[in-house]
């Protein structure tokens, strides 16, 4: 017997369909019946490879004694945060003010009239454990409460309402100075740089502004910017975070030394870590384990996560089955190796290589199996590559050459009866997120503008082409793709990020491009059907404008998550600026108004930044570990380069790494010279060689 969510098109709520839960998807009828029968609505949001959202399905949710409870006293409603981001960001804020933190799964307890939560939690176990009472005791608990103690529940969603109020209306006061963006600038570096006792998050915005920190050489301050970035490289590439064996980074490592994973892979997580180690790379720092790192993402990528479409599917679980009767799958079993497999599968001379490359030992570091981990930065040696080939082929069945695609177990019933060669795979989340998507085109463009390899290029086109050719319904523009269906209104991230995949590609493209093909180029030309570097910037244009129309606030400045026709049913009408593990809507935003303005040459993109820097001027004053991604905004606004130049000189420049410049293809620079750098109305001199040219660069760049 299956309930409501059966006919769900989102993975993860089809995952509670056999729940004896009565659950609603999130809809006008469900919001109604509840008002109707006086119910307070239960809402749990989570996501496919949510880990303890798995737990709590299996257990808590298929509770007999806890559905009956349920159904009987509340309303419970099912909500994919990745469908709806809007109503995840508010829920959370309310939960982390009521308990002091938040995480997935994400439940609280709504008065059905005004949809304001009265309670809420995290994980709820079936039985008390974990110093936490069993879900059957809350439940009841709360219903009395809810029953008996009006004035207090009345209160608590007052406070609760006022905080989110006043939290999504900010004081636009502040200076958007050199000193405010020097104190963003040192205070995020100091967030990548602290190593503390718990688990270690990639936080790619963060990391991304120390990089852009290190072109200040800041004195009189106690990070060093360079040492900082390179350090979250290196934790990255050679931790146990990098699927060593088949590519593709996972979440997050539960521990602070970086070996141990919580083994989901998420798209955006993969997508901003490429173009971080491609910045970083092009800043320098020339580390053979970041080349290797995005290699074999990218390989994973095409292997197990792009559809025959070309745009890529949301994320990986960290549990898979390891035998066909199971009835529970096991977190990290597809990665993971034991000491006698190894020795096994090994020749002597490999196990010892491989015990002296990375961590293996006889005891092993996770549940007595080993997740590996590099000790020592360089080139894996031939033997280890050897190594790790065997591993791979027992992992997938297939040697790695002769896999080009590995079709997605698209749920446990697939995962347990695939035809596998290998190892069962973890279930795939094959819904395409506009957001996340453009973050791994923006990830593969400048991958390619830094390592030159073709395919990274078409790959990014391909899914930006679907992207543009299959998202708009009606004139509107879409978050969501399940199997050619379109769904959901694009929120702020869809607009921001793919505005910014747009322009990346725009700037990758100008190598290969608008008729220009350079044959000394020392990039290779891509496939010559991929569209040139105008079709990049005119689609940016036009998404642009959509965004602006529909998401802009007139009265306050910056973007609104959701449009103003998409918005009916949220408590507030936020605007987001706070980076999470990616980027804020807001921050990419502005830095792409910035672009624009460059590109487009049409300064009212320029004046629409600075109103939205002023909307949040406040917030970056008082919290600036909070929104990273707003002051590589004004980085962007207050340090902004144009630099025009030839096809030839092109294919050198985008290699190198200058975080707030853009080039464009200039046919008739001065004799003798070879670029002009702007900024802004005015231009430098025409530079007549390329020093002259970086020097110019760095003196507009560093100004502020």
């Amino acid at each position: 017997m299956t309930n409501r969510l059966a006919q769900s098109q989102s993975l993860y709520l089809r995952k509670h369909k056999e729940n004896p839960i009565d659950w609603w998807p999130w809809c006008d009828e469900a919001l109604q019946t509840a008002r109707q029968l006086n119910k307070p609505i239960f809402l749990s949001i989570g996501y496919s490879s949510c880990h303890w959202c798995t737990v709590m399905e299996g257990e808590a949710f298929s509770d007999a004694a806890i559905a009956e409870y349920m159904n009987a006293k509340f309303l419970p409603i099912k909500v994919d945060r990745e469908e709806r981001p809007d109503l995840d960001s508010i829920y959370m804020q309310a939960l982390q003010m009521m308990i002091g933190q938040g995480g997935w799964p994400l439940n609280v307890f709504l008065e059905p009239l005004d949809l304001v939560p009265f309670y809420g939690g995290t994980y709820f176990p079936l039985e008390p454990r974990y110093g936490r009472p069993g879900f059957l005791q809350v439940l009841e608990a709360i219903r009395r409460y809810y029953d008996t103690e009006k004035a207090k529940v009345q209160s608590i969603k007052e406070e609760i309402q006022g905080y989110l109020q006043q939290a999504a209306v900010l004081d636009p006061a502040g200076q958007l100075n050199a000193s405010l963006l020097r104190q963003g600038l040192e205070t995020n570096t100091g967030v990548v740089s602290a190593r503390g006792h718990g688990p270690s998050f990639p936080m790619m915005p963060y990391a991304e502004v120390a990089l852009e920190s290190v072109r200040f050489a800041l004195q009189d301050t106690k990070y060093d910017a360079l040492q900082v970035s390179t350090q979250r490289g290196l934790d990255l590439a050679l931790g146990g975070i990098f699927d060593h064996v088949g590519g593709g980074f996972h979440r997050y490592t539960v521990d602070p030394t970086w070996t141990v994973p919580h083994f989901e892979k998420m798209l955006y997580d993969n997508g901003q870590i490429v173009e971080y180690l491609a910045n970083l790379w092009s800043s320098g720092v020339t580390e053979p384990a970041f080349e290797r790192a995005i290699a074999y993402t990218v390989k994973w990528l095409k292997r197990e996560m792009t559809a025959p479409e070309g745009y890529f599917f949301a994320a990986q679980d960290a549990d898979n089955f390891t035998n066909p009767t199971e009835t529970e799958p096991e977190e990290g079993a597809f990665y993971v190796w034991s000491y006698s497999e190894l020795e096994a599968l090994l020749t002597p001379e490999e196990l010892a290589e491989l015990k002296a490359q990375f961590t293996v030992t006889a005891d092993g570091n996770f549940e007595g199996k080993n997740v590996l981990q590099r000790h020592h930065t360089g080139k894996l040696s031939d033997t280890l590559e050897t190594a790790l080939a065997k591993l791979f082929q027992v992992r997938y069945g297939t040697a790695p050459e002769s896999l080009e695609t590995f079709p997605p177990a698209r749920n446990n019933q697939e995962a347990k009866t695939g035809n596998w060669l290998g190892r069962i795979p973890p279930v795939t989340d094959t819904k395409m997120i506009v957001a996340w998507n453009s973050l791994m085109i923006s990830g593969l463009a400048r991958a390619y503008a830094v390592f030159g390899h073709p395919e990274y290029l078409e790959i990014a086109a391909n899914a930006a082409n679907f992207i543009v050719n299959r998202q708009w319904v009606d004139g509107r523009f879409h978050r969501l793709n399940y199997e050619g269906q379109p769904v959901v209104l694009a929120q702020s991230e869809d607009y921001a990020f793919t505005i910014k995949a747009l322009l990346d590609l725009h700037q990758a493209s100008l190598v290969i491009g608008n008729g220009q093909e350079n044959a000394n180029s020392p990039l290779p030309i891509p496939n010559s059907q991929l569209p040139n570097s105008n079709f990049w910037l005119e689609k940016a244009v036009q998404v642009q404008q959509e965004f602006d129309e529909f998401l802009w606030s007139v009265e306050l400045g910056g973007y609104y998550n959701t449009a103003s026709d998409a918005s009916g049913d949220l408590l507030v009408r936020e605007r987001s600026y706070v980076d999470n593990a990616t980027p804020s809507a807001n921050g990419v935003a502005i830095a792409n108004l910035v672009c624009l303005a460059l590109l487009t040459e049409d300064l009212e993109y320029l004046d629409k930044a600075e109103q939205a820097l002023q909307a949040f001027a406040s917030a970056m004053n008082q919290s600036p570990q909070a929104c990273p991604s707003l002051f590589t905004a004004l980085d962007w606004y207050r340090n902004h380069i144009l630099i025009r130049t030839t096809t030839e000189m092109l294919t050198s420049l985008v290699t190198q790494y200058f975080p707030t410049s853009v080039y464009a293809l200039e046919l008739n620079l001065p004799e003798g010279s070879v670029g002009l750098v702007c900024s802004g109305l005015t231009c430098s001199e025409p530079a007549t060689s390329v020093e002259q040219m970086w020097e110019q660069v760095q003196q507009i760049g560093t100004r502020a």
